[in-house]
């Protein structure tokens, strides 16, 4: 709901606020710590400005989270985003609601082995209050001077914790290991601002099917390429023209 609203009020003519209630860490969508850390960030560079607070969290299917968002309105720039920057911060957080505490613990546990240069610190685990679940989410977060990657993992019914934090973990490694501004989930999202903007440039890991499907859509109806090329580190450059 966020994402198709948002487009709209950021070049519309007045300011606005959306007050959203429901699933805010829902698997089908990207959480409001991707949404508030990695996304918005960048939509802000391009001349907007959108903030968004997370009032209370809410896991789908029972939802009871709330998400508050002030937009002020600005035609969208194009922008290159190429290089992340210098590493300033790491952070793995498991939170949950209404489920043993063991499946927090299991997950922050193997996210430390996995990723075993994070500092101790780094590592947390949160309970939230029962009415906000049931759910489970591992947040794993890579601050750099000009983006922020969150990856997320999600408990479900017959996947073990070890294996959410371990699929997380994995995807936070190929991050880290590219020179890539932006993983594939903000890739994802970036792709239509950058039309709506008239163009702009950023650097990604090996492009998702959802990205190249995106790219046909705004092609289709805002006739915008996308250019996907791959550079010799292996990551790939996305124009948007």
């Amino acid at each position: 709901v966020f994402q198709t609203l948002l487009i709209p009020l950021v070049i519309a003519d007045e300011p606005s606020r959306l007050v959203l209630e429901g699933g805010t860490h829902n698997m089908l969508a990207p959480p409001f710590d991707f949404i508030a850390k990695s996304f918005l960030p960048i939509v802000n560079r391009m001349g907007p400005t959108v903030t968004a607070r997370l009032v209370r969290p809410g896991f789908y299917p029972r939802g009871g989270g709330r998400i508050e968002v002030d937009i002020t309105p600005a035609p969208l720039r194009p922008i290159d985003c190429l290089q992340r920057g210098a590493p300033l911060a790491r952070s793995a957080l498991a939170m949950f609601a209404a489920i043993p505490p063991g499946v927090a613990d299991r997950e922050i546990a193997t996210a430390k082995k996995l990723l075993s240069d994070w500092p101790e610190e780094a590592f947390a685990v949160r309970e939230l209050p029962e009415s906000q679940g049931p759910g489970n989410i591992l947040l794993l977060e890579a601050a750099f001077e000009q983006v922020t990657e969150v990856v997320s993992g999600f408990g479900k019914l017959g996947v073990s914790a070890e294996r959410v934090a371990q699929t997380a973990a994995g995807r936070m490694a190929g991050y880290l290991a590219s020179d890539a501004f932006a993983g594939p989930y903000l890739a994802d999202q970036l792709l239509l601002p950058f039309a709506i903007a008239g163009g702009g440039r950023f650097t990604t890991v090996k492009p998702s099917q959802h990205s190249l499907t995106a790219a046909a859509v705004i092609e289709r109806f805002l006739e915008r390429r996308c250019i996907f090329t791959q550079q010799p580190s292996g990551t790939h450059l996305v124009e948007v023209r």
